[in-house]
């Protein structure tokens, strides 16, 4: 795993579905709604065809899921490059289960789930059966430009590329050979991804976050909203954020869940994310160790150390499994940390860490596999090329040697559980090479005019700690829900307290009492 140029993210794995009784196509103009720039009301004025959903469905889950009836796709038209509204255009897949209560319909709650890079057809579809919110709302998911259903894609591995980078373990090898060895690596990476994404990079130059807040207000328009009502988990809060710093009286309403700092640069994200992931990592010791079947023991603090010795040895001898695959160090962390984004996936982490004491790995491979996104079929998403195109014009790349061999220290100090034993190492990542500037970089975000909007931030978040929650709040001027909990988001998630308060919210526009707090 990159240490600089990536962060950790949350997946919502659902599926796009569709109503095979409904029409085959159904054309639908709404807009143009509201204030349309200079040169693009052909775009905010766009007809939708919506039509069967399956042909949209790239992963396995979302194949499984397309019995499900009242869901309804379509593809939105944007420029690829705003400044040059008249030149190539690009496509953006688009999901909607209509209100349920059309009679009391309020409009469209558009839902990202994060990533960066996370397709959001799926998401909207699974999100839509949770609550009552789409008794007063249509939910609409969009995969984000470059992702999933919209054209094109960021693609930058092959599916066997990508299984033989996962079983390298290449950044074991911090001699310089090794590091000289992983930059090239790096180097190659990038130009990969220029070669192999539709439109190259001139697609790369626009995947990021500025680009994909332009398409949401296109997108609001086409619905017909005049407001938007928004949900953004986890990335999909930066979504939000520079929405929201874009358009601000555009904004009707926002539930921006699992939160980014506005202001953090990458280096400070990922010491953040190690202490995030550090303090799950100790709240599934504290579970476990009151078990007779610990993988790590019954002493809470040698349990660390037995982890390390259990995980690094994985480093030279993976464990061979069954499918000519093998697990190997990475591919084991990996599983690990997609364990610890939720309580409800510790008791499969013990048993995958007992398995590796039997030289088995069956079960921190299929969590490696989740995290990345790899069908049973052998093929992968596009999932983790979009995370990092989408990383590398969202921040200012890191180039200096000195910068990422002190992150790394840190980073190291912050997640001593993930420490491999070996030194820290200067390293770069893929951006650093990255064939085009950025577009974004961490500020505090201008926001005059927009109302206000509730920011849930949870108390034992690994991937985006509690504190940058806070922070974003107040920089938005907005109302904060607090859930103590050890899992990443909560809204919409089974949690009363958090669901009517953030249902609430979006349908009378009423802020949680400040200070409110809910607990599982």
């Amino acid at each position: 795993m990159a240490l600089i140029g990536t962060a950790l993210s949350t997946l919502v794995l659902a599926a796009c579905t569709s109503n095979p009784g409904a029409p085959v196509q159904e054309t639908e103009r709404k807009g143009p709604t509201g204030v349309v720039p200079d040169g693009l009301s052909a775009f905010y004025g766009q007809a939708l065809t919506w039509e069967d959903c399956a042909d949209y469905a790239k992963t396995d889950n979302d194949r499984e899921q397309l019995g499900k009836g009242g869901l309804r796709c379509a593809h939105l038209t944007v420029p690829l490059d705003y400044a040059k509204p008249d030149g190539d255009t690009i496509t953006i897949g688009v999901l909607r289960k209509p209100a349920t209560a059309p009679d009391r319909r309020i409009g469209s709650l558009v839902v990202n789930p994060g990533g960066p890079g996370a397709a959001g057809l799926s998401a909207a579809a699974r999100l839509s059966e949770v609550g009552e919110l789409n008794e007063r709302f249509d939910f609409v998911g969009f995969d984000p430009r470059g992702v999933g259903s919209s054209e094109p894609t960021v693609r930058c591995l092959t599916d066997q590329e990508r299984d033989a980078e996962r079983a390298e373990d290449d950044e074991l090898d911090t001699s310089p050979a090794g590091v000289a060895r992983q930059d090239a690596e790096q180097e190659e990476f990038a130009a990969k991804c220029a070669e192999r994404t539709g439109k190259g990079a001139a697609m790369l130059a626009n995947v990021g976050t500025v680009d994909v807040a332009r398409d949401i207000d296109v997108l609001r328009s086409a619905l017909g909203d005049e407001k938007l009502t928004y949900l953004g988990y986890s990335y999909g809060t930066r979504i939000g954020t520079v929405y929201a710093e874009s358009f601000p009286r555009n904004v009707r309403a926002m539930v921006l869940d699992g939160a980014l700092d506005p202001e953090q640069d990458a280096v400070g994200e990922l010491v953040a994310q190690g202490e995030g992931f550090q303090k799950a990592f100790t709240d599934f010791v504290a579970w476990c160790v009151q078990r007779q079947d610990c993988s790590l023991g019954r002493d809470a603090k040698q349990a660390q150390t037995n982890f390390q010795q259990l995980i690094r040895p994985l480093g030279t001898r993976p464990v061979e499994l069954a499918d000519g695959r093998k697990l190997s160090y990475g591919d084991a962390t990996t599983g690990v940390i997609q364990a610890l984004y939720s309580e409800q996936l510790w008791e499969p982490l013990n048993t995958g860490l007992n398995e590796v004491k039997q030289n088995k790995g069956r079960i921190l491979m299929l969590l490696a596999d989740s995290y990345e996104e790899r069908g049973k079929d052998g093929h992968y998403s596009t999932t983790q090329d979009a995370f990092t195109a989408v990383r590398c014009v969202d921040d200012p790349r890191v180039t200096d040697p000195n910068v990422v061999l002190e992150a790394q220290r840190r980073y190291k100090a912050a997640a001593p559980f993930l420490d491999d034993g070996n030194p820290p190492t200067a390293s770069l990542d893929a951006c650093a090479y990255w064939p085009v500037p950025n577009t974004g970089e961490p500020h505090l975000p201008r926001v005059e005019g927009i109302p206000p909007i509730l920011v849930v931030s949870t108390t034992g978040d690994p991937a985006t700690p509690y504190e940058a929650g806070v922070n974003l709040a107040r920089a938005l001027g907005g109302g904060l829900l607090t859930y103590e909990a050890t899992q990443h988001t909560a809204f919409l998630q089974g949690v009363a307290c958090v669901d009517d308060a953030g249902s609430a919210y979006l349908t009378d526009l009423v802020l949680p009492e400040e200070g409110k707090r809910c607990s599982g």
